[in-house]
């Protein structure tokens, strides 16, 4: 849930590789019985988690079959027969191209220097559609966020040019969170996402906004910096169950660990404090009742948790 996320190991759960492919529970259900693929491993919560190799794998074989392939001919094939299938254009765009090497981070990095944002749009707008949106978020965006912040460190990148990069990004995640289908309204968990005064970055909202989206869970963001007050208010406006924070390395860390023990205070028992973000103070500085996240890939393994704990009648 930060500007610079680091790249981790990623798994989805059968919702949301339900979600990023358009394969109904049901049909992976099948095909895992039927053809032994998908073969997921199990979560701690022992729940199916898919890993982003299979889910790249399922997104080709549903175009596949959107062209008109049918299951038992294709769901057994290895990748690259399904490549070959697919033809050159879907060879180029491999499982390999979801996770950007240098030359691929550089690329981004000569279009926002060149000032191009429409063909930065362009180019990162194909890498969604290549990746899918959980394989975007964590696989394309997060390593940019990084090369991105390290130019800008070495001096190497101007400031309108990291802000031009940002509001690129922003229009393209708030596309990818737009084709997740919406939660129903009764969905849990409910999320409130923000910053705290003074935390002016927003793109790691946006990030874990489209995780907490692929999970499922009904999404309210108030964008950045909104008073602690205020987001008491809209946690019980809203009725949340969660309260998502990201921070990053730019606020006073008394400030942070101050405001979450307030907030700690303020919030009912019930509402869940996650924090996220490149703030170290996060893990150094543990405040009671506030759960720290490391990753973006932590949100998939605690929305599980926290629906399991609930369905056992663990919250109120």
């Amino acid at each position: 849930m930060n500007d610079r996320t680091r790249l981790v190991p990623l798994t989805l759960s059968i919702s949301a590789v339900e979600r990023d492919t358009g394969l109904s529970k049901d049909t992976l259900r099948v095909w895992e019985r039927r053809y032994g693929f998908p073969a997921p491993s199990r979560d701690s919560l022992d729940e199916r988690a898919y890993t982003m190799d299979q889910v790249e794998k399922l997104r080709l074989i549903k175009r596949l079959l959107d062209a008109g392939h049918r299951p038992g001919r294709i769901v057994p094939l290895p990748y690259a027969e399904l490549l070959s299938l697919n033809g050159t254009q879907a060879a180029a765009a491999s499982a390999a191209d979801a996770l950007p090497g240098q030359a691929d981070l550089q690329a981004y990095i000569t279009l926002i220097r060149s000032h191009d944002a429409p063909a930065l749009r362009t180019a990162l707008t194909r890498a969604l559609s290549r990746s899918g949106v959980a394989g975007f978020v964590t696989q394309v965006v997060g390593p940019l966020n990084g090369a991105v912040g390290d130019a800008w460190l070495r001096g190497q990148m101007e400031i309108f040019e990291e802000h031009m990069y940002t509001e690129v990004v922003q229009v393209v995640l708030r596309q990818a969170i737009a084709s997740i289908p919406e939660a129903a309204p009764q969905s849990s968990p409910r999320v409130l996402l923000t910053t705290f005064p003074g935390e002016p970055h927003g793109l790691g909202l946006l990030m874990a906004e489209a995780m907490f989206a692929l999970e499922g869970c009904a999404c309210m963001s108030l964008g950045v910096q909104t008073p602690l007050w205020d987001t008491v208010l809209a946690a019980q406006v809203h009725r949340s169950d969660i309260l998502a924070l990201s921070f990053t390395g730019c606020m006073n860390p008394n400030q942070v660990v101050d405001g979450l023990a307030e907030l700690r205070q303020k919030l009912p028992e019930r509402v869940h404090i996650w924090a996220g973000g490149s703030a170290p103070v996060l893990f150094r500085r543990r405040v009671d009742g506030v759960d720290p996240l490391s990753s973006l890939g932590d949100v998939p393994t605690g929305v599980h948790r926290w629906r399991r704990a609930s369905s056992a009648g663990g919250f109120a």
